[in-house]
């Protein structure tokens, strides 16, 4: 049974810096990719990062050079590190994993894929 648990959300301040964790246990597949998606409300859910097995990574226009995602070496715990965080950073976070080798389009076309998904936790950036 996959599951993904996220944590470390909360609220900070514009500018400010935010961690985010999901602890992935069961998924088995080799050509994996790991990511992060936002829900802000009335909004559609939309790709934030995504790191492959091999640590490929990639970035939606909007966080890049603000966020960080990263893996352990174990590959069981994501993490997203969020710097100089906006107010439109606000949204729930999700955790996902799904097989594919194009991190990119995932992020582009999340609702073309069938992703195991996390419960999701919320960050919220006050201005």
């Amino acid at each position: 049974q996959v599951q993904l648990v996220e944590s470390g959300g909360g609220s900070v301040q514009a500018g400010g810096s935010l961690s985010i964790s999901c602890v992935i246990s069961g998924y088995t597949s080799s050509r994996y990719c790991l990511g992060w998606f936002r829900q802000a409300p009335g909004k559609a859910r939309e790709g934030v990062a995504a790191v492959t097995r091999d640590g490929i990574t990639n970035y939606a226009d909007s966080v890049k050079g603000r966020f960080t995602i990263s893996q352990d070496s174990a590959k069981s715990t994501l993490s997203l590190q969020m710097n100089s965080l906006k107010p439109e950073d606000t949204a729930m976070y999700y955790c996902a994993a799904v097989q594919t080798t194009r991190p990119g389009l995932w992020l582009r076309s999340p609702a073309a894929y069938s992703p195991y998904w996390g419960q999701g936790t919320q960050v919220t950036v006050s201005s």
